[in-house]
């Protein structure tokens, strides 16, 4: 056993030296050198577990030899300060403190964590808090222990939200959801309520400016800045005016029914008809439509703004600027081929309650209310089957085009009706133009660059201040620069939101079964397509990993 006296302080006090003959005291092993280690006078020493190891091997070598007769030394314990370790993260927007207890040392100080943080430049979105609270921990560790925590996080920018406009007044097409209410609180639901109209000076649309939003920091101090959100220009149609007193409201400028289009409105002139038919001929008009009876087998309807239907339309041709409502049904037949009597086109929204055998084309949602039957649908958004209650609405037959997804009660019927169904085949194209505006981006990012070095080559401005023939060219470079920046800001919002489209265009796009999806449904979304051979509850359609999946986890 090794007697304590063999183990001493150094004259400094920072080390535990190991004073030994290996022919006296030898041969020795570590647990006994470790034993004088808990020794009161060392036990807060940390241990110096190569010095330890080479003292026994060394020790051990000499044992029962002459050489042995003499004394060996060795420091095999030391004094160590508290330790305090800062890391940050890679993105800079967390730093961390790491506290070691000391090892018979001196523990880490508040004006030590300071300095530390000010060498490695750590100044924003500390917590002094945090920090006292991990040196409090410290003091109660056991020695070599470490406690850890974050003391600093950084403020991610927020960007600005993107400007929006809201519509303040309804249009047509917002009569079909809602059927007028009796005195005895049942519902009408032949009455769908007088013609939208408005007067000169009414609220039409409310612009919401975007915002710039607001800069963040990371916890070196360096500055993050927001990303401003997406303008829209608030566009005055014909039969509007922007208020004079506030830029971000649309007023009517003259009395008529209210049109939408993408940017704003207009106000038409509203043609009032009874029946289109053989008698009255066909139409062509400069404005918008209302027809309070039928448009008859083979009449043609021609608007600049909204045909409404208040009866039905049967085998005829409906061509509208603005949306088409047909407040009762859309009826045509089977011709030779694929083709079918009755066309509905449209640049807004195509709404019915009922269409059959008919083509229906818009760049805006088609809303169908109760049923489409063996009908041809194209739209570059939504298409939707369904009654406001979403309990009735039958999508059988034909085919359907829709971009942006489709949504329907019922899909297909129970005799096994072909029905084809098309969304989400355009995200080459989204990819396409993705790529097309990185590419716009790299060229304005080094037009900028270009700019700012032919800015930093010009000689100091008191030398040129007096030349007007210069200070003109500065002029110009400099508004150059501010439109290069202007445009690269406004592409690279754009860039962000299509790529965000990109991601998630599958998720965002797909087909929507509320109760039933019987056989012989052809499912085609993207460059994927099923053909389902049974009768599918209710589900999201869609396609993941090129593959087409049902999600039953939304049923009712």
């Amino acid at each position: 056993m090794l007697t304590p006296e063999l183990l001493h302080l150094s004259s400094d006090s920072q080390f535990a030296e190991l004073r030994i003959v290996p022919q006296s005291h030898g041969p020795i092993t570590e647990e006994a050198v470790r034993q004088l280690l808990k020794l009161p006078e060392f036990a807060a020493l940390l241990p110096l577990e190569q010095a330890l190891k080479t003292a026994v091997k060394d020790v051990n070598n000499l044992s029962g030899k002459d050489e042995g007769s003499h004394e060996l030394f060795f420091r095999i314990a030391e004094r160590r300060d508290g330790q305090v370790t800062l890391e940050t993260t890679k993105d800079k927007m967390h730093a961390s403190m790491t506290l070691v207890a000391p090892w018979g040392g001196k523990a880490v100080t508040l004006p030590e964590v300071l300095q530390q943080l000010k060498q490695q430049n750590i100044c924003m979105g500390l917590s002094k808090q945090k920090i006292e609270a991990l040196l409090h921990a410290a003091d109660k560790l056991q020695p070599g222990e470490r406690v850890e925590g974050i003391i600093a996080v950084g403020k991610s920018a927020m960007n600005g939200t993107h400007a929006k406009l809201e519509r303040k007044v309804p249009l047509a097409r917002e009569r079909l959801l809602q059927p007028q209410e009796r005195e005895d609180g049942t519902v009408d639901m032949r009455n769908l309520g007088s013609v939208v109209m408005v007067r000169p000076k009414d609220l039409l649309m409310v612009k919401t400016p975007a915002t710039d939003g607001t800069n963040g920091y990371n916890v070196n101090g360096e500055v993050i800045p927001a990303k401003a959100g997406k303008d829209i220009e608030l566009k005055a149609g014909a039969g509007t005016e922007i208020s004079p007193t506030n830029p971000n409201m649309l007023l009517a400028a003259t009395a008529g029914q209210p049109v939408e289009f993408r940017g704003g409105m207009q106000v038409d002139d509203v043609l009032q008809i009874k029946d289109v038919d053989v008698g009255y001929g066909n139409v062509d008009f400069k404005g918008s439509v209302l027809i309070s009876g039928d448009v008859c087998e083979g009449m043609r309807v021609r608007s600049s703004g909204d045909i409404t239907v208040m009866g039905f339309v049967e085998s005829a041709y409906l061509e509208a600027d603005g949306d088409i409502t047909v407040s009762k049904g859309v009826l045509g037949r089977q011709l030779g081929g694929n083709d079918v009597s009755t066309h509905l086109h449209a640049k807004g929204q195509i709404s019915a309650q009922f269409v059959q055998y008919s083509h229906l084309e818009c760049t805006g949602d088609v809303l169908i209310t109760k049923q489409l039957l063996h009908s041809h649908t194209m739209t570059d958004t939504k298409l939707m089957v369904s009654d406001s209650s979403g309990r009735r609405g039958d999508l059988v037959g034909g085919w359907v085009k829709a971009e942006q997804g489709i949504q329907a009660v019922t899909i297909g019927a129970t005799a096994d009706t072909k029905t084809e169904l098309y969304c989400a085949m355009r995200l080459d194209e989204l990819k396409l133009k993705l790529k097309e505006l990185d590419e716009s981006i790299r060229q304005l990012v080094v037009a900028k660059l270009d700019m700012e070095s032919r800015l930093r080559k010009l000689p100091p401005k008191a030398e040129w201040q007096q030349d007007a023939v210069m200070v003109e060219q500065v002029k110009m470079m400099l508004e150059q620069k501010h439109t290069i920046e202007t445009e690269l800001k406004r592409e690279e919002t754009e860039a962000e939101l299509m790529r965000a489209d990109s991601d998630s265009y599958y998720h965002r796009n797909h087909i929507e079964v509320k109760r039933h999806m019987y056989a012989n449904v052809e499912i085609h979304i993207g460059g994927t397509q099923h053909k389902t051979q049974r009768e599918h509850g209710p589900c999201i359609v869609e396609n993941q990993g090129a593959e087409i999946t049902f999600d039953y986890s939304n049923r009712n």
